[in-house]
């Protein structure tokens, strides 16, 4: 039985982190494959430092698709996020784009041919995870922590807040009284700020209304500690204040520490990647596990070989609150879903241009969107799972 008392911790960053400016420019590129070729491969990592980004990788798609173009959209993507400085602007920023064709040898080893199925881009892990913590049925540190960046990047691009910059990091640190969440014990934030004389108290004063409307009712007091800009001025700040990469915040991306994770970055691949493509299929399966009241808590685990389409193993922990035994859940995922690479894609409808928004505040807890982005927080799996294991 895990402990009932304790403090737990998770952070996020903004749109305008450098590293998640790196996965916005990354995923725009897939967006821009998979809206003219669907079955376009696309695998691209982006660097962005001082007025200078660099996109490279490697890709099948449309010859239509220019490196030009790609630039074009990649300035689009900056200038969204609001970078209009001399260290980094979305008009005078030198964009680099060195893009090549797929490995042959990873091609064959993926491809469908003949009677062989289409098979994992690569070896790897996969996880998902869900509980009752929130309203998405994601662990409350990292949902509270998404919360309040997107509120703060909301009041900066509707002009209300415009003293705000882009680039921004928070923490929440949540106490659990009997396994629930039930308050905040310390709230970090570190924003930047385009006017110089701001104090730490000066941006405090800004934010704090926010944080406190993000956060349930009753979540700070007196006690609650606060770090607001605790190094006491951040006016240098995304790209020409610390390089960005692609890839670097893959916690942030999934559940802020609270559940393992494979190891595998998700932006800037394509959906035949499992890293990216499993991964989802593991938190929507996980999800639809704890909305269907089997479990209070689930983790599932999936694992592929390069090349082989059926997953090697599925493996289910419900954490001591599951209804039925874990057996029968593993057993259960394999027949409500096929979890091949194509089946996953297929089930959940990934070969659309739906990933620049999946880049920033999470890939998970987040609402289904009509278009068919983040179809893997559907639960519409609820009443065959319980069909399954009865």
């Amino acid at each position: 039985m895990s402990r009932p008392n304790y403090l737990f911790t998770s952070e996020s960053v903004s749109e305008g982190h450098p590293d998640k400016v790196c996965d916005r420019i990354s995923d725009t590129v897939v967006d821009a494959f998979l809206a003219e070729m669907p079955e376009a491969r696309v695998a691209c990592e982006t660097l962005a430092t001082t007025n200078r980004v660099v996109i490279a990788g490697e890709v099948r798609g449309p010859e239509t698709i220019t490196g030009d173009y790609l630039a074009h959209l990649a300035r689009l993507a900056i200038r969204d996020i609001g970078y209009e400085q001399d260290g980094f602007h979305w008009k005078t920023a030198d964009i680099a784009v060195h893009l090549h064709a797929q490995s042959a040898d990873i091609a064959q080893g993926v491809d469908a041919a003949g009677n062989k199925d289409e098979g994992a881009g690569d070896q790897g892990i996969m996880f998902g995870y869900a509980c009752r913590e929130t309203p998405d049925l994601m662990p409350a540190p990292i949902y509270y922590a998404h919360k309040i960046l997107k509120v703060l990047a909301e009041v900066r691009k509707s002009g209300r807040e415009p003293a705000l910059g882009p680039d921004a990091k928070s923490q929440v640190t949540v106490a659990y009284e009997n396994g629930r969440p039930v308050r905040a014990t310390q709230i970090v934030l570190s924003t930047q700020h385009l006017d110089e004389n701001l104090s730490s108290a000066d941006v405090r004063a800004i934010v704090e209304p926010y944080i406190v409307a993000a956060l349930p009712e009753g979540w700070t007091g007196k006690e609650t500690k606060w770090h607001v800009n605790p190094t006491g001025k951040f006016v240098i700040g995304g790209p020409d204040g610390d390089c960005g990469l692609t890839g670097r915040k893959i916690i942030v991306d999934t559940y802020g520490g609270a559940a393992p994770h494979g190891g595998g970055a998700f932006s800037g691949k394509d959906p035949t990647k499992v890293d990216r493509s499993a991964a989802y299929a593991a938190r929507y399966l996980a999800k639809n596990v704890v909305a269907a009241d089997l479990a209070d808590r689930c983790t599932i685990q999936l694992a592929y070989a390069i090349g082989v389409a059926e997953p090697l193993a599925v493996y289910v922990d419900l954490h001591g609150t599951g209804k039925v035994e874990e057996a029968k859940i593993e057993k259960a995922a394999r027949e409500v879903m096929n979890l091949t690479p194509r089946g996953i894609r297929e089930h959940l409808g990934l070969n659309k241009p739906i990933y620049a928004r999946t880049s920033a505040y999470g890939h998970f807890g987040r609402q289904p969107e009509a278009d068919g982005g983040f179809s893997w927080e559907k639960m519409d799996l609820v009443h065959a799972l319980r069909d399954a294991v009865a």
